[in-house]
């Protein structure tokens, strides 16, 4: 072999074995690009992603198109992004705390120790009849109060006021009293007091003028009895002027005395029965029903679902009484009656045995009506 031959052996054995080694690495010679490292690639890791910070930045291309392009990210050593170690745990962003919107109350009580608020949200099956009852109210006044010509025409969502206007958070304010005119104190210019040493002579003068003084006196007629004279602060004194009168609030609370509507066994009690709202007062047709209790009658009708011919009295700011299922009724809305008068006829209107459904309710609300009436014989 000569050494031609033999140095052609080596090139052809180096050629091969570059050739071996490209096809390893997944390139050609032509398409090797040149990797440079930017000065920034760590300062630009920390906000850019871990993909995109390893994107190598090829050389300056060659002249020659090679003839199978390379792939757009070559393999190569990848840069591993720089965290902060700060910001591995970052706290969850805490939102904005933003204040609750708070809706003022619409319904505020209308005195003291009533439960009753300002207005009524109509609801699905409400009449203004019985929305008057179960606030204890007229439902005429509560026409009036709402400017509605028509009692039978709500609609639902109305919000309707349960007490007159001018009545709503009204409070009495203490006016202010006048003061009284300074009084002048008065200056006396007798007797004027001296001091004197002591001595005959001053002793002489003081007994001197004390004879005077009691002769002066001396009444010189008959003995008269004169008013007592008052000093001059005392009758310049000025009675202090009476305090403003309080508003009056109406007696709501007072005791009553009530008896019996109707005389007959006692059928149900309170919280029992169809309705548990009252008391059930067995009778026969045509039995009178009476007042338990002076008042006004508000209501005289039928116009309430379950309680058939009804009548409803209003004896004070704060009570009610209910006579339910009459056959007839013999009393007219706005009628004052008696204790004991006769108001109408026991019947079975809206019910299905003949007997006196009674109530008797404080600010709306029904109460045990035995715990009210005379203890007697079922």
């Amino acid at each position: 072999m000569t050494f031609s031959s033999s140095r052609r052996l080596w090139l052809e054995i180096a050629a091969v074995s570059m050739t071996v080694l490209l096809v390893a690495c997944g390139t050609t010679p032509t398409a090797a690009p040149v990797i440079e490292r930017s000065p920034n690639a760590g300062t630009a890791a920390k906000t850019a992603p871990a993909a995109s910070s390893a994107t190598p930045v090829a050389s300056k291309p060659q002249t020659s198109a090679p003839p199978n392009p390379a792939p757009a990210n070559p393999p190569g050593p990848v840069v591993p992004a720089v965290v902060d170690a700060k910001s591995e745990k970052l706290p969850a962003p805490v939102p904005e705390r933003l204040p609750v919107p708070t809706e003022e109350p619409t319904t505020k009580p209308y005195r003291e120790g009533d439960w009753r608020p300002e207005y009524h949200i109509v609801k699905k099956g409400d009449t203004l009849y019985s929305i008057a009852l179960d606030y204890g109210q007229d439902y005429r006044e509560l026409a009036a109060w709402n400017n509605l010509e028509d009692p039978g025409l709500i609609r639902i969502d109305q919000r309707l006021r349960l007490f007159p206007q001018d009545s709503i958070g009204e409070a009495t304010t203490a006016q202010p009293i006048p003061l009284a005119a300074p009084v002048a104190a008065p200056v006396f210019s007798e007797p004027k007091a001296r001091k004197l040493p002591y001595s005959e002579q001053s002793l002489a003068q003081l007994k001197l003028h004390g004879s005077k003084a009691t002769a002066a006196a001396a009444p010189s007629g008959p003995a008269t009895a004169q008013p007592p004279i008052k000093s001059p602060a005392a009758q310049a004194t000025p009675t202090p002027p009476p305090a403003p009168a309080q508003k009056e609030i109406p007696a709501g609370d007072g005791k009553m005395i009530w008896e019996w509507p109707a005389a007959g066994r006692l059928l149900y009690g309170f919280g029992q029965g169809a309705n548990q709202k009252g008391v059930g007062i067995e009778g026969r047709s045509g039995q009178p029903v009476l007042a338990a209790a002076p008042g006004k009658v508000v209501y005289s009708g039928s116009g309430l679902r379950g309680y058939g011919k009804l009548i409803i009295i209003k004896h004070n700011a704060s009570y009610l009484s209910v006579y339910a299922h009459n056959s007839q009724i013999l009393v007219k809305e706005g009628q004052t009656v008696a204790k004991g008068q006769k108001i109408a006829e026991i019947g079975d209107t809206d019910s299905d045995r003949i007997a006196l459904h009674f109530e008797i309710r404080r600010l709306g609300k029904p109460i045990d009506p035995l715990q009210y009436l005379p203890e007697r014989a079922s």
